[in-house]
């Protein structure tokens, strides 16, 4: 049995062959640190040839998913200079390919603000499941930046045509709408609902024999292609100079400010 890291972001349970990952930053609605990102890779890392552990479960705690990415973390690498700005935002990409190749499944419990690169994640599950109150969206350009590591795995979930609807306006939509485009597989409408189908969906996994499982999941992934590292390192470069460049201060600067950045109506 895996040997699971010590983790101050992450609250980890294993129980009959399933963990249960809890994001849990509750007051920041677990937007998603440095720390955090390096503590789910490890985890990743952990059980990654474990077939004793057959599925990941992730969820959020205090009521919400993952707000995206932490400004604070933001705002040091910007000081820090653009290497830094982009070595944080490719950090992230780094994690969402981990996620999406897991051997085990990866199951997405969403509720609460499931923003950014809590959307990211989303996306990067094999089946994920929400509230129909949860609240999605990709924020990145209404502060001036980029969903850099996020955008290529939002296209290969949902397609283009809804990418650039979400991603160019900045739109919030709820777990309904979600499961119309193609992002959730299943929608309830509280809690009890929501774990009574998360044991629904573990039942039918833990029927699947693990290897078998983790063979096909590599076999589908090629199968539909994959986003490259090259465009994720250019991307990565991208978000580094939207970050330091003019829109990326007034934006971030506005967010902390709880006002409207100077492009916005008023």
């Amino acid at each position: 049995m895996s040997t699971l890291p010590v983790c101050q972001t992450l609250l980890l349970e294993l129980h009959n062959g399933v963990l249960h990952i809890t994001l849990n930053r509750p007051d920041s609605r677990n937007a998603m640190s440095l720390q955090m990102v390096g503590e789910l890779r490890a985890v990743l890392a952990a059980v990654h040839d474990d077939r004793a552990v057959r599925a990941l479960v992730i969820g959020g705690a205090g009521g919400h998913f993952c707000a995206g990415g932490d400004i604070k973390d933001m705002a040091h690498a910007h000081v820090q200079g653009p290497a830094a700005c982009q070595d944080l935002n490719r950090a992230f990409g780094t994690l969402l390919q981990a996620v999406q190749h897991a051997p085990q499944v990866v199951i997405t419990v969403l509720q609460g603000a499931v923003l950014g690169g809590g959307l990211g994640l989303a996306c990067v599950s094999d089946v994920a499941l929400a509230d129909h109150q949860a609240q999605f969206g990709l924020p990145e350009t209404s502060l001036g930046l980029l969903p850099a590591q996020i955008a290529p795995f939002v296209v290969q979930r949902i397609g283009l045509t809804q990418a650039r609807r979400l991603a160019l306006t900045a739109a919030r939509f709820d777990g309904t709408q979600a499961k119309r485009i193609g992002l959730v597989h299943f929608v309830e409408h509280d809690a009890q609902a929501l774990a009574e189908r998360l044991e629904e969906v573990l039942a039918h996994v833990l029927c699947c024999a693990p290897e078998a499982n983790a063979r096909t999941k590599q076999l589908l992934l090629a199968s539909a292609g994959q986003p490259a590292d090259a465009l994720l390192d250019e991307a990565a470069g991208w978000f580094s100079e939207a970050v330091t460049g003019a829109e990326g201060v007034e934006g971030t600067q506005a967010f902390v400010q709880k006002r409207k950045p100077g492009w916005a109506p008023s």
